[in-house]
């Protein structure tokens, strides 16, 4: 080989070498920190759907939902148990996904959580419901576990492993 070739791989070698130690500082600064992280972005994901659903949600919530049901039907998601207990998310007819992805409406910064846990859903009338969405650990309704979409009343707790919601007039 010649001294140019060996020179050129040399210096590969070596830029691949950095490129590997910058990765594993990033990563390990992202666990170190994630948490905080975490929180803006649920603070700003939480407020986010706030403000697009107005638009056009409520009229076929009106439409739908009628006297009895406008009444009795929950207006928030409230976190009872776990990190972010008292955070409490509007329903205005969106879906709202749970989970430790950054995206997810309501981050959960749980071990037991999946990146995408469950979802909470309104159904055609007006009635919402919990899926669990292939979680590694569950989704618990009143202590048990859910294997398809449930329907939910307000004040049945939602179990995310530490983390307990509730729907809420």
């Amino acid at each position: 080989m010649s001294e140019l070739t060996l020179t050129v791989m040399r210096l590969g070698f070596l830029a691949v070498l950095w490129l590997f130690v910058i990765v594993a500082v990033q990563v390990i600064r992202s666990d170190l920190f994630g948490t905080r992280v975490t929180q803006r972005g649920a603070r700003r994901e939480a407020a986010r759907p706030q403000q697009g659903a107005r638009q056009a949600p409520p009229p076929q919530r009106q439409q739908s939902g009628g006297g009895r049901r406008g009444r009795n039907a929950p207006t928030k998601l409230v976190v009872t148990e776990g990190t972010l207990t008292g955070t409490t998310v509007a329903l205005q007819g969106q879906t709202i996904t749970l989970g430790r992805a950054h995206d997810s409406t309501i981050v959960l910064d749980d071990d037991y959580a999946s990146s995408r846990h469950a979802r909470i859903y309104p159904d055609r009338d007006g009635q919402w419901i919990v899926e669990d969405l292939g979680s590694t650990n569950g989704t618990y309704l009143d202590r048990s576990r859910l294997t398809t979409p449930t329907p939910i009343g307000p004040g049945s707790p939602i179990r995310i492993g530490k983390t307990v919601i509730e729907l809420r007039k």
